[in-house]
């Protein structure tokens, strides 16, 4: 009998530390998914050199840095022999196209077994859980990612929810945007802060805002 093998995913460093502080599935295998795939330029070819040199650029990090803090966390992803893959993310906009960036690098590497999704709260409590197969996941991170197209329907409702908002939410109309636009006599920190709290269903950082913030002042 074959002993069963699971990896756990989660997103970000953040949710890593609690769990592990907590004891949350103490003695398991736990990952943590250092990305913020919705911001910023990716590639078909998920985890290649193209790829780390691409996101490291988004990142303002050395492919060398970047290898380092999201790609060598993900070795066990990488390796021969897992036999469940559980994924804990938040419902925002930053966590669900970060799903649909795993999902996509699992369907493309063949792995045909079922994943349990868990959409965890503010403090990472599960609140939802879900049981996916991988498969036309890549398609659908080319059709999102690369060509920007929303598509028909997506069985995942966060994930769906989550597609709207990322293919909208730095067009000039959005209400991010609009929000920045319509203060502009306040300064960068004090309007990262305000997004912060405002804007929770993208889940963006400061890191992020800023950029936003600054790319909006400039033109």
């Amino acid at each position: 009998m074959v002993q069963e093998t699971t990896l756990h995913i989660l997103n970000g460093q953040a949710m890593y530390d609690f769990f592990k502080r907590k004891n949350f599935l103490q003695g398991q295998k736990m990952i943590p998914f250092n990305e913020a795939m919705c911001f910023g330029e990716t590639t078909e070819d998920l985890f290649t050199p193209e790829f780390i040199e691409k996101r490291a650029k988004v990142h303002h990090v050395t492919p060398e840095k970047y290898t380092d803090t999201t790609l060598n966390p993900l070795k066990p992803l990488f390796t021969k022999g897992l036999t469940h893959i559980e994924l804990w993310f938040d419902e925002d906009m930053f966590c669900q196209i970060n799903i649909l960036t795993i999902l996509a690098w699992l369907d493309k590497n063949g792995h045909s077994k079922p994943i349990d999704l868990h959409i965890v709260g503010d403090k990472f409590e599960p609140i939802e859980s879900y049981t996916l197969l991988a498969k036309g996941y890549y398609e659908l991170f080319k059709q999102v990612m690369i060509h920007k197209t929303l598509p028909d329907s997506i069985n995942l409702a966060p994930l769906m929810k989550g597609v709207e908002l990322y293919l909208t939410y730095l067009q000039e109309d959005s209400d991010l945007i609009t929000y920045i636009k319509n203060r502009e006599n306040m300064s960068a920190k004090e309007l990262v802060y305000h997004l912060l709290v405002n804007f929770k269903k993208y889940g963006l950082g400061d890191v992020q805002y800023l950029e936003i913030i600054r790319a909006q002042r400039s033109l």
